[in-house]
């Protein structure tokens, strides 16, 4: 099927919800196995507070894995796996699912699909994780990644032992709307995020398939969508660091009484340039890109993969109108 196009080809019906559910699901399980590790990384770098100091080196990820291996024991970064692993298959549903709800919605007549449209269907899926499901879930992750302690220590007990632990922690602590801190900076960077993410993946499959006729009305090959997924999923974390920078440090701590969330915001975000300067903005990018890049490659390549394969099978349920 054309990459900018909702209708399908040969009367075939598109991907239902729960082929969505198991694809997405499954890409997603993987995506965090994989890539995990560089968004610990990632976290640990976005929570220092550490000015630099004349003539002193920047203090970069691999810097910052070894230390977390060398004082915590490796399997330090894979803290917070749990809750990532507990949202990633509402997320990855939620974010398909609703991306060809909304991708048909902005269709013309014809069924096709402008970049524009793409954009938007993009941005209002990424918008609809968000608050579904990824605030949350990035909260209590980040409450787990931000602290330091040894998991080889039995003596060293942390404040958050686990990702349910941590959920009723925040909840009995702060309350409920302690896991929607930061629901508008997640939104933003969600939505911009599957946005560029959606508009550059269509694009360069478009491009693909218009290069190569045999595959205009069939998927890609792999290692095809392994590269051009690799490519669009590195553009959203370079358009949107700040915001995720100013999120990471908003959700690591609580709110103080009487604080309201734009109040917050701004004194992070004043904070950190007089503190640390404007580069303190786009502390973690590196690890960020290694971690969501790669993770985008997997998950669209996988997902691509499982949903053939469900659409294939006998246990295919149908599903709408028109297919991705």
């Amino acid at each position: 099927m054309s990459a900018k196009s909702v209708k399908s080809s040969g009367g075939k019906k598109p991907a239902s919800v729960a082929t969505n559910l198991i694809a997405g699901g499954g890409a997603g399980m993987m995506e965090a196995l994989v890539c995990h590790p560089l968004d610990t990384i990632k976290v640990r770098m976005q929570l220092s507070r550490r000015a630099r100091a004349p003539g002193v080196k920047r203090r970069g990820f691999l810097t910052t894995g070894k230390d977390i291996i060398k004082k915590e024991t490796p399997l330090a970064l894979y803290k917070g796996l749990g809750a990532v692993l507990t949202g990633i298959v509402p997320k990855m549903a939620i974010r398909f699912s609703s991306y060809e709800f909304y991708k048909q919605l902005l269709a013309d007549s014809d069924g096709k699909v402008t970049s524009k449209a793409t954009f938007l269907a993009g941005l209002s899926a990424g918008v609809t994780e968000a608050v579904a499901v990824v605030t949350p879930m990035e909260v209590v992750k980040i409450r787990l990644q931000g602290q330091y302690h040894s998991m080889s220590d039995p003596l060293d007990v942390p404040k958050y032992r686990s990702a349910p632990h941590t959920f009723f922690t925040v909840v009995r602590e702060e309350g409920v709307g302690a896991l929607y801190r930061g629901v508008s900076l997640t939104a933003l960077r969600q939505g911009t995020n599957q946005a560029v993410n959606f508009t550059a993946y269509t694009q360069f499959k478009q491009w693909l398939q218009d290069w190569q006729p045999r595959y205009h009305d069939k998927e890609l090959p792999s290692y095809q969508t392994l590269v051009i997924g690799l490519v669009s999923g590195a553009m959203g974390p370079l358009s949107n660091a700040p915001i995720d920078t100013i999120k990471t440090r908003l959700q690591k701590t609580p709110a103080q009484p009487g604080e309201t969330a734009i109040s917050r915001i701004v004194n992070i975000t004043s904070a950190m340039f007089k503190q640390e300067g404007i580069p303190a903005l786009y502390k973690g990018i590196t690890p960020r890109v290694m971690r969501v890049a790669p993770g985008q490659a997997v998950t669209f390549t996988v997902y691509e993969f499982l949903k053939e394969k469900l659409e294939n099978s006998r246990l295919s349920i149908a599903g709408g109108k028109f297919e991705e």
